[in-house]
C-alpha cells in the first residue's frame, strides 16, 4: 500500500515564546528532517506551514495562515493524490519509521495511543478523511472531526507520543 504523508508544522509555537518547532535542533538536524525520515519511502510528502529550503517537498499554507491543524490538514489533503496518508505533526521526536508501519500495517484508518489519543499521529484513507473535512475548517477541533471516522487506536511505545509543546519538553529534547 503506497501512502502520502502530510507533516503540519504551522503551529505559533506559544508556550515556547513563538519558536518555529520545524527548525528545533534535534540530535545533527532539524525536528523537521527528523519527521521527513521517518515518512522518505511516502509517494508524496506535503509540509504545511512557513517555506523552508528543503528540496522534493511539496509545500502548503492553510489560508489564512493560522487557523488551526485542521485547516492545514486540509490544506495538505488539496495536494494528497494517494489513497492512505501519515498525518503527523512536525513536533514529534519520539516517531519512527515503525511506528508508522505498524500504523499502516491495521489497513484501517488508524492513531497513536498512550496515556491519550494522538490525534496528529495516524495514517488515514485519503478519500474517507475528505469526507468528514468541513467546507471551512479554520479554528475547527481537528479531534472531533477526525473522531467521525472508524479507527484503530495503535498502542505507543514508551517515549514514541512524546511532543514538543513546553520549555521542559525542550529540555528533554536536548538532553535526550
Amino acid at each position: 500500500m503506497t501512502y502520502a504523508a502530510i507533516i503540519l508544522t504551522g503551529g505559533r509555537g506559544e508556550r515556547l515564546g513563538g519558536v518555529d518547532k520545524a527548525a528545533l535542533s534535534y540530535r545533527d538536524a532539524t525536528l523537521l528532517d527528523h519527521v521527513l525520515s521517518v515518512v522518505d519511502d511516502a509517494s508524496e510528502i506535503v509540509v504545511v506551514g512557513p517555506e523552508k529550503a528543503v528540496p522534493d517537498i511539496i509545500w502548503a499554507r492553510e489560508d489564512p495562515p493560522g487557523g488551526g491543524p485542521l485547516a492545514g490538514l486540509a490544506a495538505g489533503l488539496a495536494h494528497v493524490t494517494a489513497d492512505w496518508v501519515a498525518v503527523l505533526a512536525v513536533d514529534q521526536p519520539g516517531i519512527t519509521k515503525d511506528t508508522i508501519a505498524r500504523l499502516r500495517h491495521t489497513g484501517r484508518n488508524a492513531v497513536l495511543k498512550d496515556d491519550r489519543t494522538q490525534w496528529l499521529i495516524g495514517v488515514w484513507n485519503t478519500a474517507e478523511l475528505r469526507r468528514v473535512i468541513p467546507e471551512d475548517p479554520r479554528d475547527r477541533p481537528l479531534r472531533k472531526t477526525l473522531q467521525q471516522l472508524d479507527l484503530v487506536e495503535v498502542s505507543a511505545l514508551p517515549g514514541e507520543a512524546r511532543d514538543v509543546d513546553t520549555p521542559a519538553d525542550l529540555d528533554t529534547l536536548h538532553s535526550g
